[in-house]
């Protein structure tokens, strides 16, 4: 089944895909760190941001819990480093390839835990920012940044390019499955 779902996220458009072992990946609580520096403006607003996703200890150790992780990437094209407008093109189209694996995961597996990259973005605008419970606490996505996932290093384990430069940006997500 596993080389099955990993032609499956090729299809719907991730660059590439991997299975590994969740205790290959390395959590680094410091990743914290650069959440509360707050340069998306979601830090405090967000459900499936910190501080809000929860402890750190608790969110490391839920992720913990699960077996295998499910890692993949998109790869967008910019036409120069700053090229805001490219970079959001390139998160909507990570997201659409996201959507599109998490329908075929949730025909196989009965539990998972959907982790992306940014904040999550189920609704237009968090409840959080006016102090309401979360409308969709079951479709809740945080970042793998939020889990203290250090993404460079998971995609060393995967074999994946980590890029980013004047010309690509790359997003990594990960379903981690039991």
């Amino acid at each position: 089944m596993e080389k099955e779902i990993l032609n499956k996220c090729l299809q719907y458009g991730a660059t590439k895909a991997a299975i590994v072992s969740v205790d290959k990946i390395t959590f680094d609580e410091k990743l914290r760190a650069y959440c509360e520096v707050d340069k998306c403006g979601h830090f405090g607003k967000n459900y499936a941001c910190p501080p809000l996703v929860g402890n750190v200890n608790e969110v490391i150790a839920e992720a913990k819990s699960y077996k295998k992780a499910l890692v993949y990437q998109t790869i967008s094209d910019l036409e120069h480093s700053l090229d805001r407008k490219g970079m959001l093109n390139g998160m909507r189209y990570h997201d659409k390839v996201a959507n599109k694996i998490n329908k075929e995961i949730e025909q196989h597996f009965d539990k998972h835990l959907d982790l992306r990259a940014g904040p999550c973005t189920v609704c237009k605008e968090c409840t959080a920012v006016i102090n309401e419970a979360c409308k969709h606490p079951e479709k809740k996505r945080a970042s793998l940044e939020a889990y203290s996932i250090n993404v460079s290093l998971l995609a060393k384990e995967c074999n994946m390019d980590y890029e980013y430069n004047e010309r690509l940006v790359t997003y990594f997500g990960a379903f981690l499955l039991n």
